[in-house]
């Protein structure tokens, strides 16, 4: 395997210095350490970054349409009533350690995502699938009744329980990613460090210094590998803002977004204003409340809090990025999107209300309410916003709340576990359709509801949208849907719809992917 490994790096040192007297290296920062490089347990943007460099699914999306395309799969197709989908894959894509990946491997890793023993968070994702719910949560299915299976070495069908014209999306998923499977279970829980992985994308992982950086190298296994020009890709981990924006200042990283406190300064810059790239992005920001945490089990405290926040004021004067207030909790771009603003759902920043609630709620003026505890992972970013949005909370209800922050995989751990009483999060589509979002995130039954939002009405609601297949009736039901998450229970208090802020050297061609991760293998770095 490392024999492997090694005559990889050779083939792209060589191709890199042959064709342009050097090897192209894009300098990244991913911002934090990834939580993990497994996709069965992956859960969150920075582990999947990486991911989508390394493995490759059955589809994709495109970066410009957002339309699902062929990866692994050539083409797929489904049966009459919509239950069966069948997907034909390549035959000349193969591991780094020579080998071929296969349906077989398809079966096995959405299998071993489901797999209890397994421990994934994201495992509800597939429940669509025939049996998949009954296997993961133990009630009485098995690894055998899951509908997925190889019809043969290039051929994996799914059996679903209901009807999803958005299934092609889901079958791309990390989460159905196919494994090395001699190399997972040789391995276990090691089987991801860069002495062990084998992987099957363009690029594979050469070396991982933990909490340091990591090095990925273009694979020379790669089926494409003529069209990747980027030889290498040098990921920092560097969580400061402010220390990324001085290496890219200073020539040593390709790309980063910059520090809020240096929008201005960018904006005015002539060299950096014209490196600024700003559009909408496929992202909500959001503090969550724990429904079950007091006093936050209360929605009057709830909507006290949402109705304090002056979102408006924190784009303008903190963010300065071009966000839009976000009063539900699917973004634009994204069938199924509510307008909250327009529909009157939500709670908007309106301190006399935000007052009154708490009067309601037994608190007039802040009194006798208890400290409570505001947490977010480390970011410079991730604090301002914090520090203002606490600060509103004090001038509008004369209540203190403690910041509390926490690096990003403890972080999550923490959230899963026993989520604080307020809670930052962001949620970035998986794919093109509410259902990944109202559902896959607040459903009662989802890994992702730290909020422990509990309502048979919203489940109910969510669970029909999936099924139905007129857009008319979904959009309806998302409709509804949202009016009980953002407004009648008020579980969370969405804040604003992100925008893509970044800072890229001009001799980098790039993409921006609305979806999954950055396809760094569609990049190119032009002479400098």
């Amino acid at each position: 395997m490392k024999k492997i490994w090694l005559l990889g790096l050779i083939f792209t040192l060589i191709v890199g210095v042959m064709a342009f007297g050097q090897v192209k290296t894009l300098y990244w920062n991913l911002g934090t350490e990834p939580p993990s490089l497994d996709p069965n347990i992956s859960t969150d943007t920075t582990s999947i970054q990486v991911e989508q460099a390394l493995f490759l699914g059955l589809t994709d999306f495109d970066d410009e349409t957002m339309a699902v395309v062929p990866e692994l799969a050539t083409h797929w197709e489904a049966s009459e009533d919509g239950l069966t989908w069948t997907f034909y894959m390549r035959d000349d894509a193969i591991w780094t350690d020579g080998t071929p990946v296969t349906a077989h491997q398809v079966e096995y890793s959405v299998k071993r995502t489901l797999d209890p023993a397994t421990g994934s968070s994201y495992a509800y994702v597939l429940w669509i699938i025939d049996g998949a719910k009954e296997f993961n949560n133990e009630e009485g299915g098995t690894a055998d009744g899951v509908g997925v299976k190889a019809v043969d070495d290039y051929t994996v069908q799914f059996t679903l329980n209901q009807p999803a014209g958005y299934f092609p999306s889901i079958a791309g998923m990390w989460v159905c990613r196919p494994l090395p499977v001699s190399v997972v279970e040789k391995y276990g829980d090691a089987w991801t460090e860069a002495e062990n992985i084998v992987t099957n994308g363009p690029y594979e992982l050469g070396e991982w210094v933990h909490e340091d950086h990591m090095i990925l190298y273009k694979s020379a296994t790669y089926y494409d590998v003529a069209n990747v020009k980027i030889d290498q890709i040098y990921c920092y981990m560097i969580e400061e803002a402010s220390t990324a924006m001085t290496m890219y200042e200073a020539g040593n990283l390709d790309s980063t977004s910059p520090p809020l406190e240096d929008m201005d300064r960018v904006k005015a810059v002539p060299v950096l204003s014209k490196e600024l790239y700003i559009a909408p992005d496929l992202c909500t920001y959001y503090y969550g409340f724990n429904n079950e945490k007091p006093p936050f089990d209360n929605p009057l405290v709830r909507k006290a809090f949402a109705s304090a926040i002056d979102r408006q004021s924190l784009i303008d004067y903190v963010l300065k990025g071009g966000q839009k207030p976000a009063q539900t909790f699917t973004c634009p771009g994204i069938f199924g999107h509510v307008d909250g603003v327009a529909e009157g759902i939500g709670y908007p920043y309106n301190p006399e209300a935000a007052k009154q609630f708490l009067a309601d709620a037994g608190y007039p003026n802040g009194e006798g309410f208890p400290e409570v505890t505001l947490m977010h992972n480390t970011s410079e970013g991730h604090s301002k916003i914090a520090q203002f949005v606490a600060q509103s909370f004090m001038d509008t209800l004369n209540v203190k709340v403690n910041i509390v922050n926490q690096e990003w995989k403890v972080y999550l751990a923490t959230c899963r576990e026993d989520a604080p009483q307020i809670y930052r999060m962001g949620w970035c589509a998986d794919y093109p359709d509410a259902n990944n979002w109202v559902n896959e995130v607040f459903n009662s039954k989802s890994g992702s509801n730290y909020a422990n939002y509990n309502n048979p009405a919203y489940d109910a609601l969510v669970e029909q949208a999936a099924k139905e297949t007129d857009p008319a009736v979904r959009l309806d039901l998302y409709k509804q849907a949202e009016t009980l998450l953002c407004d009648t229970d008020c579980a969370i208090a969405p804040i604003y719809f992100y925008t893509i802020v970044n800072l890229t050297k001009p001799y980098v061609v790039r993409t921006y992917a609305p979806l999954g991760g950055e396809h760094w293998e569609q990049w190119d770095i032009l002479p400098h």
